[in-house]
């Protein structure tokens, strides 16, 4: 895959996954082109080396892994892992209200979202929905309104004088966007909106609604920025980046080797669940691949944590160490935390910048400023969960946890090439 396609497709992935769930069904088709079996936690596994396959749970985290030709207790996986959610604002269970005429739905923040962006944006709405079928069957589907359908409109600054020097937002009453103009009669249900773009997507007929998993998000697609294009600007950069940056290197590797990756929902809130880093999924997945030699394998093997890194800013660089200040299209970030909010050590690190030296591709490190607090990965969780030894790094980017974010053209290719070779490479340690 060359530079140029692997940007164009980065878009294409970043446009097709507005939830978790549209992220994981965006990548289960490309699995599925590539000759991945899909396997089903219900049934009885039989995995064969040099064989494919992928495993989804609750239709917002993913599993896939290559077998390769010797066993995984004796040449030890190679392994990425990255998050599908993203910080946003989630649709209520009871959502309606009907203010002078206006029909809104109120929002519940999920994540740590930087919430003046959301302000004066198109917005459009996606995510799954469970409900019951024409046949009383309960059924889940997912649903992408496509178009801007809300708008959350900013007090003009006349009505708040001291908006730009102190405003703050209230997620409560400042946040349900607008979705429309209705009579006062009205009795239009958001149920009944849901029911109708499930017939117009796909055609099933809906007898009820029984619950939704649905967010807003930025209905602007992904695009370069730049005179010299030198930037993507997207929503969910963190972490769909990371996301699409390990499955393209799975995929293009040889297959020879043990490799997987692992994409977990609930990053941005702990990881607490059946699907998240914290939970149990990836441990289970091992231990039926692995049996009896998972000590063994887990032993010889690497995590490498892809989760995206702060970019020096250059209207606000007395934030960063002087000394650890990542510039974007300068390369991946290294991230260290001797704290333990990053997983990296001395020897995995070493094993990062070994390949990409081998390979004449730069690289950076970061360390947060020793009077600040530092964010956290997957890669904490996983390494203290598996026992094994683990990187965590990152594209640097801009606006992290904004409605729209920002990175270098280089960086994303740059790990690509890395992970691939990473994810193929016969002796790791």
């Amino acid at each position: 895959m060359e530079h140029a396609e692997f940007n164009k497709d980065l878009l294409k992935f970043l446009n097709a996954s507005p939830t978790p769930w549209h992220a994981v069904a965006t990548m289960k088709k490309r699995l599925d082109a590539a000759g991945f079996e899909e396997l089903d936690e219900k049934d009885d596994w039989s995995l064969d080396q040099n064989r494919s396959y992928y495993v989804v749970r609750n239709g917002s985290s993913i599993v896939a892994f290559r077998t390769g030709a010797r066993d995984a207790s004796a040449s030890g996986i190679r392994m990425v892992g990255a998050h599908t959610d993203s910080p946003c604002l989630k649709v209520k269970p009871n959502p309606e209200l009907r203010r002078k005429g206006f029909f809104q739905l109120g929002v519940e923040v999920y994540g740590g979202v930087l919430m003046n962006p959301w302000f004066d944006r198109d917005l459009s709405l996606a995510g799954r929905v469970t409900f019951l079928d024409g046949h009383d069957k309960v059924t889940d589907t997912l649903v992408d309104f496509r178009k801007s359908v809300a708008f959350i409109p900013s007090l003009a600054i006349h009505l708040d004088k001291e908006a730009n020097s102190s405003r703050k937002v209230n997620a409560q009453t400042d946040l349900p966007p607008v979705l429309m103009q209705v009579p006062e009669d009205d009795a239009t249900s958001f149920n009944d909106l849901l029911s109708q773009q499930i017939v117009s997507e796909s055609g099933i007929k809906v007898r009820k609604i029984l619950g939704y998993e649905l967010g807003f998000y930025d209905a602007q697609e992904a695009g370069y920025v730049g005179l010299r294009d030198e930037f993507i600007a997207s929503a969910r950069l963190d972490n769909l980046l990371s996301c699409y940056i390990g499955l393209q290197a799975l995929l293009n590797t040889s297959g020879d080797e043990a490799a997987l990756l692992v994409c977990n929902d609930h990053e941005e809130v702990g990881s607490v669940s059946s699907e998240g880093a914290q939970g149990p999924f990836l441990t289970a997945v091992l231990d039926r691949w692995c049996g009896s030699g998972k000590a063994k394998a887990i032993a010889r093997s690497m995590m490498v944590s892809a989760d995206n890194a702060h970019g020096v800013h250059p209207n606000y660089m007395d934030k960063h160490d002087e000394n650890h200040g990542p510039i974007l299209n300068k390369g991946p970030v290294i991230k260290v935390n001797h704290n333990q909010r990053y997983a990296t050590n001395s020897r995995s690190a070493a094993v990062y910048r070994h390949i990409s030296d081998e390979l004449g591709l730069p690289h950076q490190t970061f360390v947060v400023r020793s009077d600040m607090g530092c964010g956290s990965t997957i890669g904490p969780l996983t390494a203290a969960n598996l026992g094994v030894t683990t990187l965590d790094i990152g594209v640097p980017q801009f606006g992290m946890h904004s409605i729209r974010e920002l990175i270098g053209t280089e960086d994303g290719f740059t790990m690509f090439r890395v992970l691939t070779e990473f994810m193929q490479r016969e002796q790791v340690f």
